[in-house]
């Protein structure tokens, strides 16, 4: 099998897109984000936890991350840490292998050539989420649910078959607005400025030696940007997607946390968001560039 691939590696351009490249694209992209969901899923808990709760001033310290992480612990063990890991991963894994796929594909279908404009990464960014986004709610909405704590369901299968008996399709598609206004621009922004940012240090020569460090930092910065830029949307969708009844409109979530917490409001949870983030995109963009380059695809 190694030497088959080299074969294809060495043997042009054509035979290297007409080799499964968009699978290739897939699988690299579901390798890149099975290890960085399951290493970063206790910051993506205590996201949801500190969104959820009610009745907390924005800034007290009983709306610390560290407080939340020690109740957490202390009420449920330390493995209470990685509740809601079986839909995250069964989320992450396609959702992001979709993604790099997506964006491979749509690389190739318009002739795009490295490297890629801002307009050009944002557009791209923003289509490939918002497919793999919109087709992943159903798990999105009970991966929330499972990190919430509110709802005690046992597996992937009963919470979509309760959602839906009780709530229909809508509760199974709560909170799509606000996820694919976090989202897609999260991946458009990310694309962007990552693709800005590694021209940037590519003008300035890069050594071979330094080529995942590279992709790792700019992953780290491009993640903080874009993470800030759509924390808001975050936020709203968890509301939505965790009290659907209560907070059935885009709009009407928007007011409330602002009625309710003021600007700041908006912006709960976000160092858990953007350190989970940021670590994981980066994480996932430096494995996707590795393989893909090792399997021919760059």
């Amino acid at each position: 099998m190694q030497g088959h691939s080299i074969n294809l590696i060495g043997s042009g351009d054509t035979e290297i897109n007409g080799d499964y490249p968009i699978l290739k694209s897939f699988l690299a992209g579901s390798f890149s984000g099975t290890f960085s969901t399951i290493l970063f899923q206790p910051l993506d808990l205590v996201k949801t936890r500190l969104q959820n709760r009610v009745n907390v001033p924005v800034g007290s310290s009983k709306n610390g991350m560290l407080r939340t992480v020690s109740h957490i612990v202390q009420k449920e063990n330390v493995f209470g840490l990685w509740r809601g890991m079986t839909p995250s991963i069964t989320r992450v894994v396609p959702g992001v292998g979709l993604y790099f796929s997506t964006l491979h594909w749509l690389k190739h279908t318009f002739d795009l050539q490295e490297p890629l404009t801002a307009m050009q990464a944002v557009s791209l960014g923003i289509t490939a989420r918002s497919i793999s986004g919109a087709l992943l709610i159903p798990i999105t909405v009970v991966k929330t649910r499972f990190e919430s704590g509110v709802y005690k369901y046992d597996s992937i299968n009963e919470a979509l078959r309760s959602i839906y008996k009780q709530e229909g399709i809508r509760g199974l598609s709560s909170g799509l607005v606000p996820t694919l206004l976090r989202d897609a621009p999260y991946s458009g922004l990310y694309l962007m400025f990552y693709t800005r940012l590694k021209n940037v240090v590519a003008s300035a020569g890069m050594t071979n030696d330094s080529y995942v460090s590279v992709h790792f930092g700019c992953g780290i910065l491009a993640g903080i940007l874009a993470s800030i830029v759509t924390q808001p949307p975050d936020v709203i969708k968890t509301k939505m997607q965790l009290y659907p009844n209560e907070f059935n409109s885009i709009y009407y979530a928007t007011f409330f946390i602002y009625r309710k917490y003021g600007v700041l409001g908006y912006f709960k949870g976000i160092v858990p968001r953007m350190l989970r983030r940021t670590l994981m995109t980066t994480m996932a963009w430096t494995v996707y560039e590795q393989v893909t380059k090792q399997a021919g695809l760059k």
